[in-house]
């Protein structure tokens, strides 16, 4: 067994009472409040802060307006399909129309060498 030392209790205590002594004067040595040097680094920070805010709210703007053009070209997009679908329908729609003509032509046709024919 290790020899007690009766002191050490007041060793910790002193330690702490020097501890507490120590934080007190670096809590003393603080400039106040209303010191300019406190003052610029308030206004430093401040100053930080709206910058960050202004940065924030271009970035924002800007990917708004990148969402916009994006909208805008996909209705341009589907808006160009969409012609171009009405396109190629008519286009369909003429073909069978002249398609229907001719038929009817030829049919015409044969309806009437069939009449000239029966007529000799």
């Amino acid at each position: 067994m290790g020899q007690f030392k009766a002191n050490q209790l007041v060793d910790r205590l002193a330690a702490a009472a020097k501890a507490r002594e120590a934080t007190i004067a670096r809590l003393r040595a603080r400039p106040a409040a209303n010191d300019p040097t406190v003052l610029a680094r308030q206004a430093a920070r401040r100053a930080v802060v709206q910058a960050r805010e202004v940065r924030v709210a271009e970035r924002e703007a800007a990917r708004e307006a990148a969402e916009a053009r994006r909208a805008a070209e996909a209705a341009a997009a589907l808006e160009r399909q969409a012609a171009e679908v009405a396109r190629l329908a008519a286009e369909r729609a003429e073909q069978q129309a002249q398609l229907a003509a001719a038929q009817k032509a030829a049919r015409d046709a044969r309806f009437a060498a069939r009449k000239a024919k029966a007529r000799r």
